[in-house]
């Protein structure tokens, strides 16, 4: 807390006259052009590993980075009021769901959850496919730990849950919408994106950049 605190201050006193300007014009209203859906693992920071500033990324972050999939049963409303709402109100036009080295929810499906967090282990149920396509032989990266190849298995999986959504379809089948896959390694602080044609994750350097770029222009 005493961290967080002094961050506080050293914010204040080192913000710059754009910086100031920057947020009075936020002020007015957002803008961003990306859904960006995290893990709420303290480790990943999308606006600093992508460099972006604020206003623009509007972002979901849960934990294992999961999305339930449309059903008229579902009692679960956060991730969907996010995903509306971006839609809706901020006409994004891309969603990025972005997994992560070593997460904690990945490995609580393989291990299973404590006892004492019984609403932990509801909501993993959103990621049970993605261990089980796992077992079953589906895997992107085999040299991978069995924990981090079920965390790529469910950014995939959690790319087919948004677009069970019907809104979601209607803006993709239109070319308005795009959702992509990426992937943090944390202990290398690498961003892959995940690339159908050769079902892997790329990392994103220049090279793999520029395709992105082109295929997005």
């Amino acid at each position: 807390m005493k961290k967080l605190i002094q961050g506080i201050v050293d914010f204040r006193k080192n913000l710059t006259e754009e910086s100031r300007n920057l947020f009075a014009k936020l002020a007015l209203g957002q803008a961003p052009d990306v859904l960006f859906i995290a893990c709420s693992d303290s480790r990943v920071v999308p606006n600093l590993f992508a460099s972006t500033n604020p206003g623009d990324l509007f972002v979901l972050r849960n934990i294992g980075n999961l999305i339930p999939p449309a059903s008229p049963e579902s009692q679960e409303a956060s991730s969907q009021a996010a995903i509306e709402f971006s839609i809706f109100s901020l006409n994004i036009a891309d969603i990025i769901v972005c997994g992560h080295s070593e997460c904690g929810a990945m490995r609580a499906l393989v291990h299973g959850t404590d006892s004492r967090c019984p609403h932990l282990a509801s909501w993993l149920k959103y990621g049970e496919a993605s261990r089980k396509k796992v077992q079953e032989g589906f895997v992107i990266d085999p040299s991978l730990s069995l924990h981090n190849q079920i965390s790529q298995v469910n950014v995939l999986q959690q790319m087919e849950h948004i677009k069970s959504y019907p809104f979601v379809r209607e803006r993709i089948e239109k070319k308005q919408l795009r959702v992509h896959g990426w992937w943090f390694d944390i202990g290398r602080a690498d961003v892959y994106c995940y690339e159908p044609a050769v079902n892997q994750f790329i990392l994103i350097d220049e090279k793999e950049a520029r395709l992105i770029l082109e295929r997005l222009s």
